[in-house]
């Protein structure tokens, strides 16, 4: 069971769950859903809004379902099921049933789909869009180091609308 608390009632690092914990981006429907690893992103106020941006590789086959939804999550699970990470950062879901080789039950009670087994969720609103380009880098090392084919990141801005944790 979930339980919903305030975003400001988050008691974990925002930035120790994005950079050492990693998480799940997730969007779809019952018809249709994707997930993958994110660990590029972060949680803080824009625009008046608790807000997350996450950052997602054109080619990635969740940009789809992020394109098609309005709301998507981010959910953060216990230490003992690193290896969801592996699968869903290193396959696509374009070839595998990733929520079934990852033994995870979706959960479709709010306006984007997450799993039962995470600790904790954030339901986010898609409130705009943005993308890389080469200009925009000041350091333009890291175009070499992180964008050798210049794949550039899209960044996906999201208003948090509800925060669920697992209760115990």
């Amino acid at each position: 069971m979930f339980k919903e608390i305030n975003v400001k009632d988050i008691k974990e690092n925002a930035v120790d769950l994005l950079d050492s914990q990693w998480g799940l981006v997730t969007a779809g429907d019952k018809d249709g859903l994707n997930t993958m690893t994110v660990s590029w992103g972060a949680l803080g106020e824009l625009w008046g809004l608790d807000m997350v941006t996450i950052y997602i590789r054109p080619q990635r086959y969740t940009v789809k379902f992020l394109e098609e939804q309005d709301y998507f999550t981010l959910s953060f699970y216990p230490s003992d099921m690193k290896k969801i990470h592996a699968v869903c950062g290193s396959k696509s879901g374009r070839d595998t049933d990733k929520i079934k080789e990852c033994n995870l039950t979706p959960v479709f009670d709010e306006n984007a789909p997450y799993f039962n087994e995470a600790k904790l969720v954030l339901i986010c609103r898609k409130v705009a869009k943005g993308k890389f380009e080469s200009g925009q880098f000041i350091d333009k090392t890291i175009i070499g180091s992180q964008y050798p084919t210049e794949d550039f990141h899209f960044i996906y801005y999201g208003a948090v609308e509800k925060v669920l944790i697992k209760e115990k």
